[in-house]
């Protein structure tokens, strides 16, 4: 069972989480804990070895706690994810491997597609794959259609695997800080569409991608996990592209175990993340 707690920073927080547990006879496995001492905010993913009332714990904690505390307890089950695709393969294929070999540490429910393009891969995996399609309808149209597919399956996460469309805000609160994202730049340089022409034409010599939530500020939400490679002047745009789908699929695949761990605290628009 993991506990997941954020709240305002004093002394003696870590006795008192440490005493309640051990008062509930349950052993402490790891404890890993963050103080910002410039908000003065108390960060702890704590793992313990019994499965309880999540309920129960989640108060008790909090009657030791300060009155702003934020207490999670989860079982750790399996999260239950979708994912939405467009055309680019490279991020559903490592997700569909990790699914099929039960290392993503997640239950994949289906994918959803604005194109038919992935449609042959996710059926060589017995993946079901929905087609909701953008093209001559509204945006409203489109994203009505959209939400009313995805929330069929009740999911944890919505996962953006290369899933080049802009969401609106009313679909956004819909799931808030529910919808992971791999944007292909180390965010915030080259926000937007093309960032490889933008590194290109700027005479980069390293580029990155980067996981995050999405919010209603485009590719600006809190920061799960980033990766950089070294480039030079022999990389063409096609080099870079090429490039930087490795890179992706490495940073989004770290992001979601992090996410799915439960090791990821989301305070304001910023992340504390207990590798």
């Amino acid at each position: 069972m993991v506990i997941v707690i954020q709240c305002a920073d004093k002394v003696g927080l870590v006795a008192n989480i440490a005493g309640l547990l051990r008062e509930q006879e349950l052993n402490i496995v790891s404890m890993r804990e963050h103080v910002d001492t410039i908000q003065n905010r108390f960060f702890a993913r704590i793992q313990i070895t019994k499965t309880v009332d999540a309920a129960i714990l989640e108060a008790q904690l909090k009657a030791v706690l300060p009155e702003d505390a934020q207490v999670t307890a989860t079982p750790n089950p399996l999260k239950k994810i979708v994912v939405l695709v467009t055309k680019e393969y490279h991020c559903l294929t490592d997700i569909l491997i990790r699914n099929h070999f039960n290392t993503l540490g997640a239950s994949m429910f289906c994918v959803v597609g604005n194109h038919p393009t992935l449609q042959d891969i996710c059926r060589r995996f017995d993946m079901p794959f929905h087609l909701v399609s953008h093209e001559g309808i509204t945006k409203e149209a489109f994203e009505n259609e959209l939400y009313k597919t995805v929330s069929s399956y009740n999911a944890d996460y919505i996962v953006l695997a290369k899933f080049m469309r802009i969401l609106s805000p009313a679909f956004v609160e819909k799931y808030p800080l529910r919808l992971i994202n791999i944007h292909h730049s180390f965010l915030p340089a080259f926000i937007g569409a093309n960032p490889y022409k933008q590194a290109y034409e700027r005479g980069v010599k390293l580029i990155g991608a980067t996981a995050h939530f999405v919010t209603n500020q485009l590719d600006e939400g809190p920061i799960i996990a980033q990766q950089i490679i070294s480039v030079n002047h022999s990389f063409t745009t096609a080099d870079m592209v090429k490039a930087g789908k490795e890179i992706e699929t490495a940073v989004l695949a770290k992001a979601l175990q992090l996410v799915f761990d439960n090791k990821v605290i989301i305070h304001e628009n910023k992340t504390i993340v207990f590798e």
